[in-house]
């Protein structure tokens, strides 16, 4: 395939072909394109946003310093007001003059056994050892509760022969050991330790040996009680010291205690050096265990939503068939999906998703509507309490009323820092109206309507008589996705508007159409390849040409009524080459779609939005060229997700590295993902149920069925879903063939 490339110069376009604003990748530096200026007027967090440490895709560059431009290009476009960040102070204990800890320089995740059932977490490594080095520990609500455990038996380290997650909360380990004299080159002790996320470790020794065994184990116990914050920066201060309390141990800082206790109680336990112990008596073939308990003073047990609730918001649903995947997929993305839930405190009725572990465990509002969206197949009560969570953070005064508060994200080398916010605002219509359309009641549905109609209120009054949504900063770029976004609110807006008898619909509708035409015209680079989707275009037209996965949100046009699915920005002809473009080698890397083109300057394989392969956006590439009709370029990325997934156990990370897949190999880990995160572990749930192209229309009655015809996995049974507020069923020959197998009563099928 010829690498399409933007034009320099008016010889480089075809015979016949518009002619284009003069921008190419030389035009680096956009005029018009300004940074945000350093004015708190244009912050749109929440309380509380960016008191967490950043996950890497937040982290906009090294303290005091900025991204370097990529080889070949021009200076970047001038750092945003968040970029400018205080230095960190050096780590504790390091030479004097000792450089800064960089947020490059995170401890790493990849390697991690991350327990998730938030707000607890367990970190470990496969040796089942903690040690206090990195994140390992036990944490609840972002404070390290245990550091250090350290299991000895009869004065040895058991040796890690196993180390592997059994569940999102818990992960098991087992190590072994020669107790006997006589026992020759056969372990005859086996120590099981199973570790999980609510802060317990259930020690277990089993004994093979012909004769009782009399064994001391002791545990040696520490923490430093360090914020989650202070870990990721290296601001870690050293172990407290420990107190006898009650049947263990308990630690003390200014700002709070945690403790440690022990069942059975230790026969030992020795203070100054942090130290439990117990005499084991093992008869031949016996066992016996010790359970560690770690808890914060004055909190009780660890109960985690999914946990605590009589009904979780969450069907359990299942899938089977002839990829041995699948299943397997399905099952770890449900799972990481339930160890992610957080209530909102003042409405523990509601609950969303905490954007993932370990880096992000609380709300990031746009995340949680895309990942609420996506899991919109295992029912909407999870949409319902999100958009209720989110509805009262709606600003309500001044310029930005309308808007639901979100921090700022790095976009990579080639813009300025996006505005979740503005995602998050064009997210919420979209995800009420789709809901109702799976079944989320009319009664909840209206009640929520004022809120979205806020937000379509502020799309069109921010964009006034213009055309296109812009940055909310002065002299910010109007983003392709950001285009999709705001068509996308504007057509599934006015249907849900119309459905009650609001008005303003018509109005959306005629400026969706305009922006449309006028997408197809000013945002399309024409080029010898065929032509591209500019990536954004400055306030005075220019364009920036870049190739990356934010254009996958093109195809993503959202559900209407009948079963229809609402119009793209694209026409055609250029829905067909966008859906080449990401089919190719240099979009598809093999194991998923890449962030950046692969050409592209300042193309990283690591760079979270410059190259690496982003879950998310893989699974709205997959459902997008499924739904258009493009299913040979949907099937190599569904496959190469899916190889991905296998390779890390089901458990998608956030996102991993875009080096080209070749025979023999395996995707290469990012080493500070978030693993899990709750937009990968709803894509999960996404590239699956693309494949029956499920469309229900819960307040008309009917779903219809638009499976991919190619059938790429084979046969696929998707079981436990749910439309209309009941269990929903449905198989996929390996013809491309859907037959509806379990459905609640009436439901009729559409055509």
């Amino acid at each position: 395939m010829h690498q399409p490339t933007p034009p320099s110069s008016a010889d480089d376009r075809l015979p016949g072909s518009r002619s284009k604003p003069p921008s190419t990748a030389d035009d680096y530096r956009l005029p018009g394109l300004r940074s945000r200026p350093p004015s708190t007027a244009d912050d749109v967090g929440l309380p509380g946003f960016g008191s967490e440490p950043p996950s890497p895709a937040d982290v906009i560059g090294p303290p005091g310093t900025h991204r370097p431009p990529p080889p070949g290009a021009p200076p970047p476009l001038p750092p945003t007001a968040t970029t400018r960040r205080t230095p960190l102070p050096p780590h504790p204990g390091s030479p004097p003059g000792a450089p800064p800890r960089r947020p490059s320089d995170l401890p790493p995740t990849h390697t991690a056994l991350i327990c998730v059932a938030v707000p607890g977490l367990a970190v470990s490594t496969e040796r089942a050892q903690l040690t206090g080095e990195g994140l390992e520990g036990f944490y609840r609500a972002g404070r390290r509760l245990l550091s250090r455990c350290h299991v000895r038996v009869a004065g040895r380290e058991p040796l890690p022969v196993h180390a592997r997650m059994t569940a999102a909360d818990r992960a098991r380990f087992v190590g072994t050991l020669r107790a006997s004299p006589d026992a020759g080159p056969d372990p005859d002790v086996t120590v099981e330790r199973v570790r999980r996320a609510d802060g317990t470790e259930r020690i277990t020794l089993h004994s093979a040996a012909p004769r009782p065994l009399r064994l001391p184990l002791e545990v040696a116990l520490g923490t430093d009680l360090a914020d989650l914050s202070a870990i990721a920066s290296g601001r870690t201060g050293p172990e407290l010291p420990a107190t006898v309390h009650d049947s263990g141990l308990r630690w003390t800082s200014p700002t709070g205690s945690s403790a440690v206790t022990a069942d059975p109680p230790p026969t030992d336990a020795l203070a100054s050096a942090g130290l439990l112990r117990w005499e084991i008596e093992l008869p031949p073939g016996g066992s016996a265990s010790v359970e560690l308990k770690a808890r914060l003073d004055g909190e009780g047990p660890l109960r985690a939503v999914a946990q605590a609730s009589a009904t979780t918001p969450l069907a359990p649903a299942r899938a089977a068939g002839d990829h041995p995947g699948a299943a397997a997929l399905l099952r770890s993305c449900v799972d990481d999906l339930h160890a992610l839930l957080l209530r909102d405190p003042t409405h523990p009725t509601d609950t969303h998703l905490a954007a993932g572990a370990p880096w992000r465990c609380g709300l990031a509002p746009a995340e949680a509507l895309a990942a609420a969206r996506m899991t919109l197949p295992l029912g909407t009560r999870l949409a319902a309490g999100t958009l209720r969570t989110l509805a009262r953070t709606q600003l309500t005064d001044g310029p930005r009323s309308g808007m639901i508060p979100g921090p700022r994200r790095d976009a990579g080398p080639h813009l300025p820092p996006s505005c979740t916010a503005t995602e998050a605002t064009l997210l919420f219509p979209a995800l009420l109206a789709e809901a109702r359309r799976w079944g989320l009641p009319e009664r909840e549905t209206e009640e929520l309507l004022p809120a979205a109609e806020q937000c379509l209120t502020w799309l069109r009054t921010t964009v006034g008589e213009g055309t296109y949504l812009s940055d909310p900063h002065p002299g910010g770029p109007q983003r392709c996705e950001t285009q999709a976004h705001a068509h996308r609110a504007a057509r599934l807006g006015a249907d849900l508007l119309d459905a009650f008898g609001r008005p303003g619909g018509p109005g959306l509708r005629q400026w969706a159409r305009s922006l449309r035409a006028a997408f197809q015209r000013d945002f399309w680079i024409d080029d010898l390849g065929g032509g591209r989707p500019a990536a954004a275009r400055a306030p005075d037209g220019r364009l920036v040409p870049h190739l990356g996965a934010a254009t996958a949100h093109l195809l993503d046009t959202g559900l209407l009524g009948g079963g229809e699915r609402a119009p793209g920005l694209l026409d055609k002809v250029q829905t067909e080459q966008l859906a080449r473009l990401l089919g190719s080698p240099m979009m598809d890397s093999g194991w998923g779609l890449r962030g950046l083109a692969a050409k592209e300057p300042g193309f990283n394989p690591f760079g979270h939005r410059s190259g690496a392969v982003r879950t998310h956006e893989t699974a709205i590439a997959v459902a997008g060229l499924i739904a258009a009709g493009y299913e040979k370029e949907a099937s190599g990325l569904l496959r190469g997700a899916l190889a991905a997934a296998d390779a890390f156990d089901h458990r998608l990370p956030e996102m991993y590295g875009g080096e080209q897949r070749t025979d023999g190999s395996a995707p290469i880990p990012h080493p500070a993902a978030c693993r899990p995160a709750a937009a990968a572990a709803a894509a999960g749930v996404l590239l699956l149920t693309s494949l029956a192209g499920i469309r229900p229309d819960a307040p008309a009655g009917t779903v219809t069925l638009r499976p991919a015809a190619s059938a790429p996995l084979g046969e696929i049974v998707l079981t436990g879903l749910r439309v209309a507020g009941a269990p929903f069923s449905v198989r996929i020959g390996r013809l491309g063939l859907a037959m509806v197998e379990e459905a609640a009563d009436g439901l009729q099928l559409g055509v």
